[in-house]
């Protein structure tokens, strides 16, 4: 397939950009529904986000991280769930990326191919003539309703030896999807679980995940490229804090479009913005959502730096990386709950756009990958010279 011409940086994030007001205008569909609308599924493919990570040789964008960031950013000003999804959708494609070339001809033959997935391994394997059998089930597969494949997590049980994690792609339409999705946050995600039952994976479609977290790759086509050469979970981190920093910047958004015809109840204050108290809460939730920002691009420039440099990644990067994570979440938590504790009691109403914002951070927190306490305990265990106790890192 014949290269595209590839937009730069800052036309990319133009486009998105330009979503924001419909992505917004439909986010409570979003939440309504437990999935992304069609209309912004589309909106998405028309900017060009599902290329981002699509390899040059496909039709791709092999955009950086610095571009995945700055574009999920924008996306998170519209719609948390619709941000988070295109994250998701970014990180397992990647991860297809790594896989032998004549699997990846077989992915990308989809346009504007969409591939959800998990790191959590759930399900068991075992080996068969040609490939592995898989039995098990995932949860919260992010934006699976609109994927054409699934990159999943087996354990795999050898006839001889230690069990061990495999990453295996395949096809949606292999996999029975539950929806049992129904949450307090990021709702619109449409976050459900999908099962394997006996469920044959060709050899050429399953990777060692050791191999892949350590930044090995099975492709002979993208082994030069600087985006793919990188461990998996600096990518898989660095991909993600975009659409947080989002949601801030989308929460100061609606709470400042809000705040001149709003009064504060049982004072004189005709307006809040008028009140000193007002001018200290926006003030703080700006400075930390600036904050937030900086450890989003802190993370990103330092996974591009190394992709570019080729260079072989220190332990304190890789756990620095997830770290930035951590202080991203726990910053734009902090921004967003000033925004929303200073919105009055009429924001409890499912028509006010910050109590879902409030609400989709507070989910994303949850995230076993992503949680603060988990990242910064991972960060400083290394720091003081002792050595991570998991392997994704």
């Amino acid at each position: 397939m014949l290269a595209t011409t590839i937009p730069t940086r800052e036309e990319i994030v133009r486009k998105v950009s330009d979503l924001i007001p419909s992505l917004r205008s439909r986010a409570a569909s979003a939440e309504e529904n437990r999935r992304l609308p069609e209309e912004t599924i589309e909106a998405l493919a028309d900017a060009g986000v599902f290329k981002l990570r699509r390899p040059k040789h496909f039709g791709g964008y092999e955009s950086d991280a610095r571009t995945l960031t700055e574009v999920f950013t924008a996306i998170g000003q519209g719609c948390g769930s619709t941000a988070w999804v295109a994250s998701v959708y970014s990180i397992p494609t990647w991860m297809a990326c790594q896989f032998p070339d004549e699997v990846q001809e077989e992915v990308f033959a989809t346009p504007d191919v969409r591939i959800c997935g998990t790191l959590s391994p759930t399900a068991m394997a075992t080996p068969t003539d040609g490939g592995i059998v898989v039995n098990g089930k995932w949860g919260f597969i992010s934006g699976a309703h609109h994927a054409h494949w699934q990159e999943i997590i087996a354990i795999l049980v050898p006839p001889d030896g230690e069990p061990y994690p495999v990453m295996a792609l395949v096809p949606l339409s292999d996999l029975l999807v539950v929806d049992d999705w129904d949450t307090m946050g990021l709702r619109g995600t449409g976050s459900v679980s999908t099962f394997a039952k006996d469920l044959f994976v060709p050899q050429e479609r399953v990777l060692p995940l050791p191999v892949v977290l350590s930044g090995q790759t099975a492709s002979q086509r993208n082994a030069d490229s600087p985006v793919y050469r990188a461990p998996l979970m600096p990518v898989a981190a660095a991909s993600s804090t975009g659409a947080i920093v989002g949601m801030a910047k989308g929460a100061m958004d609606v709470f400042l479009d809000r705040l001149p015809d709003r009064k504060i109840t049982y004072t004189n204050y005709e307006s809040q913005r008028e009140a000193p108290i007002t001018h200290f809460q926006v003030a703080e939730a700006a400075l930390k959502t600036d904050a937030a920002g900086y450890h989003a691009w802190h993370a990103a420039d330092l996974l591009d730096r190394k992709c570019a440099e080729g260079t072989e990644w220190k332990l304190e990067e890789r756990a620095r990386t997830r770290a930035d994570v951590g202080q991203v979440i726990q910053l734009a938590k902090e921004a967003i709950g000033i925004l929303a504790n200073a919105s009055g009691g009429s924001s409890v109403y499912r028509g006010i756009p910050i109590q879902r914002i409030n609400r989709d951070i507070q989910a994303v927190n949850q995230h076993a990958l992503m949680h603060p306490n988990t990242n910064f305990e991972l960060y400083g265990r290394v720091l003081c010279g002792l050595e991570p106790n998991t392997l994704y890192i």
